[in-house]
């Protein structure tokens, strides 16, 4: 490769990794905030008020154009595994990036 055509190309990686980094960096700082609210919604997901509220919304009590989907076991459940699919996704990143640096 030319001198100038491996600089050319070095430039542009150093360009995306600039992009993506920042991207990363702002979608991390929302996850992070994300965490805490969402440990909220692990705890009441299983609790004796999250049985209760499904039981009302089994029984027709809930208004009908009240959004539910948390009273969605299948919904939640799948939710609560792909955060933790994600967070193993975001550790092994991590480790195979800190191995190149």
């Amino acid at each position: 490769m030319k001198r100038i055509d491996r600089i050319s190309a070095m430039e542009k990686i150093m360009g995306e990794m600039q992009n993506s980094s920042a991207e990363l960096r702002s979608a991390l700082e929302g996850f992070r905030d994300g965490q805490k609210s969402f440990s909220k919604l692990i705890d009441y997901y299983g609790s004796a008020q999250w049985m209760s509220d499904y039981e009302a919304d089994e029984k027709g009590k809930l208004p009908a154009d009240l959004k539910r989907g948390v009273l969605s076991e299948d919904g939640l459940y799948d939710l609560i595994l792909d955060y933790k699919e994600l967070l193993i996704d975001l550790l092994a990143t991590a480790e195979e990036g800190l191995k190149s640096v």
